[in-house]
């Protein structure tokens, strides 16, 4: 192709496409198309979705929920390359999960930071819904803070701080990459909400100690309260008093968990945890680590006007 023909191409383009096209460039070498295999109950299953190129020694992100009970799969990426890989680690909590190949593999994506995300900024996903390798779908960050409860066995989950986007997420997008208009991953898609919505889990300070710590020793242990929230801005003479203008509100408490047995109710808003403020869920996630498990955590919430202090004690979160 010449430069009067790439000239040409360019201002074919407006400023949306160029921005979604060079995402998509950057993006697309560095998200396979996975495949799980897997057991269940006796049955041999196989799980598909996708995973995202982490490190240059070829550790591979992608969803709990796809990685399952599987030890093993194969990875397929753009270029026609596939590759072998082990499941080395996952934590059901916040949906992640990290395998590593066997053989060589493209070097990794370039991962952002989620806490800088607004809302009604440009993302676009990269990932193989219903089978299709490589597909692009672009839109906007359509909500930031969300919680998702899921579900395995009896045991609740409750994945904090998603991503909402209304960029298009099908079966087979789970495990693969949210980018920003840089073509920095800041999130990995986890789940479809509904029609026109999509979540993703968000990449930060607490998620990479998650991957860091699956990567290291296979599992992660987690403190426990049980609670979903959502981050809402406090009264304005509150906020004035205290300085701080976020905080959580609890949305629901999950039955017999430490938080339903420490007295919190849904319609506290949390203020602090730990003696520090809370002004979103990764503020409490970020306390919530082994050494959290079986030691009392105070916590002041705002309860009818009244500030209230109570003490939960996290139980460990055990495995499903």
């Amino acid at each position: 192709m010449n430069d009067q023909t790439e000239a040409s191409d360019g201002e074919a383009l407006d400023a949306y496409s160029r921005v979604v096209t060079g995402v998509a460039d950057e993006l697309l070498p560095h998200v396979a198309s996975v495949r799980i295999q897997g057991s269940h109950g006796g049955a041999r299953n196989e799980s598909v979705g996708s995973a995202v190129v982490f490190t240059d020694d070829g550790y591979l992100i992608t969803n709990a929920h796809v990685a399952g009970s599987g030890s093993r799969g194969v990875a397929a990426f753009a270029d026609g390359a596939e590759t072998e890989f082990d499941v080395v680690g996952v934590d059901q909590l916040s949906d992640l999960a990290v395998a590593r190949t066997r053989g060589p593999v493209v070097g990794p994506a370039r991962f952002g930071e989620a806490d800088g995300l607004r809302v009604g900024q440009l993302v676009v996903a990269v990932g193989s819904p219903l089978g299709l390798d490589g597909s692009v779908t672009a839109g906007v960050v359509s909500g930031l803070g969300r919680s998702l409860p899921t579900r395995s066995g009896r045991a609740t989950r409750l994945v904090e701080d998603v991503i909402q986007t209304d960029a298009a997420l099908n079966p087979g997008n789970s495990g693969g990459a949210l980018a920003d208009a840089r073509g920095h991953v800041v999130g990995i898609n986890t789940a479809v909400a509904g029609i026109g919505l999509g979540l993703a889990v968000p990449i930060n300070t607490t998620t990479r100690r998650i991957i860091g710590t699956l990567m290291r020793d296979g599992r992660v242990r987690r403190a426990y309260l049980g609670l979903v929230s959502t981050p809402v801005p406090l009264p304005a003479s509150l906020a004035e008093r205290t300085g701080q203008r976020q905080s959580l509100r609890i949305v629901q408490i999950v039955p017999g968990s430490p938080a339903d047995r420490a007295g919190l109710k849904a319609g506290d808003l949390v203020l602090s945890a730990g003696r520090s403020p809370v002004a979103d869920a990764q503020s409490l996630q970020r306390l919530l680590f082994d050494e959290a498990i079986g030691e009392p955590l105070p916590l002041t919430v705002l309860r009818n006007g009244a500030m209230v202090d109570v003490i939960a004690v996290p139980s460990e979160l055990e495995p499903a």
